[in-house]
């Protein structure tokens, strides 16, 4: 049903100044795998094999890193090196990658329109890689596609959030129509304290229909001066319908350190400690070195 994931990557990630400097955000890594490879699983495991990456400039090492380096492979081939790359391999063989730049910023909703030459007229996901979401059993975009199969328009993630940190989100209000699934009737970017519609805050995960690139284009600068995909989805949402889906699983804010640091923590003692001593049974089993 969706095959296309975007990723919008061109931001500056200022709020992990000095790193991204001259590293951009998405390929900040976690433990051993960086940022945007997660997310690239995530959307795999959701079963989409189109990844379209908004990048801009100083971005070159995203391409680099979904590609072959020749010159490595070919140093550590024959080595108990040569297994380290075998998932990032498996990732570009299971999967196409496109790419455009985004040569001005001016908010998540511009970045989404920029990549509507790769997406093209189809519904397709958005995932925002410095949001790291974890679920052992089921990832939250393949959750968010067995409910796009459902009802066919447009979802986004949502999370309770404090009340003393919606104004860091956009925080949307809505009538549930079963357990933990809203038909929004309100969406607000960045509400000022004390006055957000509720407590449910989007994060980095949204499927959209293709109409919504038509409403981006209608869409005024909005809060920051930007052009913002919440009061898009929010003309949607008035017209027609919008979900949100408040998933299951753990979400990291990994464009904040503390979010970034749990994130490491977690991701070493739940999945890299793991699936280390899954791959040293196996050699058991098998025999090999």
């Amino acid at each position: 049903m969706i095959k296309k994931c975007l990723f919008p990557a061109a931001g500056y990630g200022t709020r992990f100044l000095p790193a991204t400097k001259s590293m951009p955000k998405e390929m900040m890594p976690v433990v051993n795998k960086p940022l945007i490879e997660y997310g690239v699983e995530e959307a795999i495991n959701a079963g989409m094999d189109g990844m379209c990456i908004v990048t801009g400039r100083g971005k070159h090492s995203l391409m680099d890193h979904f590609d072959k380096n020749y010159e490595l492979e070919h140093q550590i081939s024959g080595t108990n090196k040569e297994e380290l790359l075998e998932d990032v391999r498996e990732l570009i063989d299971s999967a196409h990658f496109t790419y455009i730049r985004q040569r001005e910023m001016k908010g998540l909703g511009h970045a989404i329109l920029t990549g509507r030459e790769l997406v093209g007229d189809e519904p397709f996901a958005v995932v925002l890689a410095d949001d790291l979401c974890v679920n052992e059993e089921q990832g939250v975009l393949a959750q968010m596609v067995a409910l796009y199969k459902q009802f066919r328009c447009s979802i986004v993630a949502v999370e309770e959030v404090p009340d003393n940190e919606t104004h860091k989100y956009g925080v949307i209000s809505g009538e549930m129509i079963k357990d933990d699934l809203y038909r929004v009737d309100n969406m607000v970017e960045k509400p000022e304290p004390g006055t957000a519609p509720s407590n449910l805050a989007i994060i980095g995960r949204y499927i959209l229909t293709p109409d919504i690139f038509e409403l981006i284009e209608q869409t005024e600068p909005g809060k920051g001066g930007e052009i913002q995909i919440t009061d898009a989805l929010l003309k949607q949402a008035q017209s027609g319908c919008v979900l949100a889906y408040k998933f299951k699983g753990k979400r990291f804010d990994c464009g904040s350190v503390e979010g970034y640091i749990e994130a490491t923590n977690h991701c070493y003692e739940n999945i890299y400690l793991k699936d280390k001593k899954s791959s040293e049974l196996a050699k058991k089993v098998t025999g090999k070195k």
